[in-house]
């Protein structure tokens, strides 16, 4: 028989009434109850809401609590303002918000051990160890009314990072990149990111944006995206980035002509100049300067015959000195795409033993570039344009903070990051492939941006209305106290610093795609600033996870990884030896390694071990150790929102 949950909605609505009424007494009620004791959702997001309001020394009252679900957006989701006004007509008095209070969390008690029972009919069902099972139930029931938890201290920024805005687009880009993940089940943020480095392929060194003065952006990004193997990054790149070469194969097919031409116009001058060489050498003395001067002649025309190289927009794992020889030889533009991450290691220095970070990062800023090469005298690019997209390991993201200069130089700041959750294991099998009209349009447009901006040697200078400039001035308003002295950014000031600049240059990339054959002559509008800077929020979430991530000891990340584990599953309760089972890897290769994993998870406020029963029969192996999960683990996305931005509140 299925038994309806233990609740009760009349204590819930009476005990948040009684706050409302009498805000003090939240002080008080804060030690007795948690949003997860809440049975109802919007109690907890109402609940979860005061906390935070309390926290921030600010009374809890109505008018407060609106203000902050409105700027939330969970105040619809609630009922709105009415409903407020509900919870305290249903107070009978705010004297009993106590007793209210436990009526709340004894029903709360009640699902957890109901839970903890379904908990251990899955681990006997699942094969689980008799023993383990009759130990853990013991423990649990034992201590399932043992009080409510502390707090959490968050282990990090990495959980619950937002989810890739492509809607911010334009459509054919977003239609696409929704597209490509849902065929391929991956992380709609894999196929973004490759996205917006296919657009600075495309107009990378073609256009720069202006936004006032002397400050100018050139168009082009490094994006590098997190996601472990199996996670089919090689398909969505080819499904994003194909359009790319059939249209370098275009660009290449037209140039042939005037390589033909030219070869032979440099072939007939050499011929003409070796003539003229010879005549010049035989001469008698009377007529030799004359034939001298007509032959160096010659000899300089023929050297100033220029033979075009074929268009290249794409390279891969490419040295530092080979991208700086064809950044020159394209025009100052090219893009490094991957779908792994072997150019940190090249760039490293993995074939020459020595770091070469110069190419990068000129190529990113824009500053002139100066190339020397053996066979012919040293070459300058004036605006040289790399673009970076790649996909790695997140083991290689790691890898690349150690690598010298990366953070010094700041190569690390001048990406954007971005750490999806792995969808392996929840994908859905026969997933519809793109649409062909979706596809289509996503191929012809990316490419009729590629022949657009192709022909532009100086780049085209796009220039901001001046609703659009004060945008870009409220974001600097914005960012520069996250990145003083114990601001929210203050320990990634090198990346924070380039915010704005990024920002913009979304923003010139999503005018270009929107204009795709007149942007140029088209200023930007402030609603595409808005729309970037949606895109810059989602990368400043990501880069702090990122950072902190790199900067983690190998303890916190095997903790990290035990915590998506206990995400993913949404256990309330575990063993240690179940834990192994689902965990095990090279680095946590036995039982005894999860031990300081759970130690930090634990001083974190994430888990709980439970006391071992005592022992019922003799020999055998002992039961594995117990440990209960935080409520609040599993709690509503949005609530976990709303005390996020409280905290961004906070630190600044």
């Amino acid at each position: 028989m299925t038994r309806a949950p233990s609740y009760d909605l009349n204590a819930e609505q009476a005990v948040i009434g009684a706050v409302l009424i009498a805000p003090p007494v939240m002080a008080e009620l804060t030690a007795l109850l948690g949003p997860a004791d809440f049975y109802r959702p919007a109690h907890g997001v109402i609940w979860e809401a005061l906390c935070v309001i309390h926290a921030d020394g600010l009374p809890a009252d109505p008018i407060a609590l609106a203000a902050y679900l409105a700027e939330t957006g969970d105040l619809a989701k609630i009922g709105g303002a009415p409903y407020l006004h509900t919870l305290m007509q249903s107070v009978p008095t705010a004297a009993n918000a106590g007793h209210y209070a436990r009526i709340v969390a004894d029903h709360a008690r009640r699902r957890q051990v109901v839970n903890l029972g379904e908990h251990l009919t899955q681990m006997a069902n699942g094969g689980a160890d008799v023993a383990d099972v009759v130990a853990a139930g013991r423990a649990m029931l034992d201590q399932a009314d043992s009080g409510t938890w502390s707090p959490l201290i968050q282990l990090g920024d990495r959980r619950h990072l937002p989810e890739f805005p492509a809607y911010v687009l334009p459509s054919w880009v977003a239609d696409m990149v929704y597209g490509v993940a849902e065929f391929t089940q991956t992380p709609v943020d894999l196929a973004g990111c490759v996205a917006l480095a296919a657009l600075s392929t495309a107009a990378g060194g073609r256009a720069e944006i202006e936004v006032r003065g002397s400050w100018r952006e050139p168009s082009n990004l490094f994006t590098v995206v997190a996601l472990p193997p199996g996670s089919r990054k090689s398909a969505v790149f080819g499904a994003m980035t194909g359009p790319l070469l059939v249209a370098e194969k275009a660009l290449v097919e037209r140039t042939r002509p005037a390589i033909v031409e030219a070869e032979l116009a440099a072939r007939v001058a050499g011929k003409a100049a070796e003539k003229a060489a010879i005549a010049a050498a035989n001469a008698d003395a009377s007529g030799r300067d004359t034939l001298l001067a007509e032959a160096t002649a010659a000899a300089m025309n023929a050297d100033a015959v220029a033979v075009p190289v074929l268009p290249q927009l794409i390279a891969d794992d490419v040295t530092s000195e080979e991208a700086a020889s064809l950044l020159a030889e394209q025009g100052g533009r090219l893009a490094v795409l991957s779908p792994e991450g072997g150019i940190f290691a090249t760039i490293a220095g993995r074939y020459s033993g020595t770091p070469n970070l110069e190419v990068f990062l000129k190529g990113h800023a824009g500053d002139m570039l100066r190339v020397n090469r053996r066979s012919r005298d040293p070459e300058h690019v004036e605006h040289p344009a790399l673009t970076l997209g790649l996909a790695v390991q997140p083991d290689v993201l790691r890898d690349i903070a150690g690598m010298p200069g990366f953070r010094g130089k700041g190569l690390l700041a001048r990406i954007l990051f971005s750490l999806p959750e792995n969808t392996v294991g929840r994908r859905k099998i026969g997933a519809d492939p793109v649409p062909e009209q979706i596809a289509t349009a996503y191929a012809a447009n990316l490419g009729a941006l590629v022949m657009t901006l192709a022909d532009w040697t100086d780049p085209a200078v796009l220039l901001l209305t001046p609703e659009a400039n004060e945008r870009v001035l409220e974001i600097e308003r914005a960012v520069e106290p996250r990145l003083g002295p114990g601001g929210a950014w203050a320990h990634i000031v090198d990346w924070g610093s380039k915010y704005t600049g990024a920002v913009v240059r979304v923003a010139g990339l999503i005018h270009l795609a929107e204009h795709l054959r007149d942007g140029w002559g088209k200023p930007i509008q402030a609603e595409t600033i808005e729309r970037a800077a949606l895109l810059g929020e989602y990368f400043a979430a990501h880069a702090l996870a990122a950072f902190d991530d790199m900067g983690a000891d190998q303890t916190t990340r095997h903790a990290r990884h035990v915590l998506g584990w206990i995400e993913r599953t949404v256990t309330s309760a575990f063993t240690k030896r179940e834990l192994f089972r689902a965990v095990k890897n090279a680095q946590m290769s036995t039982v005894a390694d999860l031990d300081p994993a759970l130690a930090v998870l634990e001083m974190h406020g994430y888990i709980r071990q439970l006391d071992a029963p005592a022992r019922t029969r003799s020999g055998g192996r002992p039961p594995s150790p117990s440990y209960l999960v935080h409520p609040d683990v599993h709690r509503p996305v949005a609530t976990v929102h709303a005390l996020a931005d409280a905290d961004t509140r906070r630190s600044a």
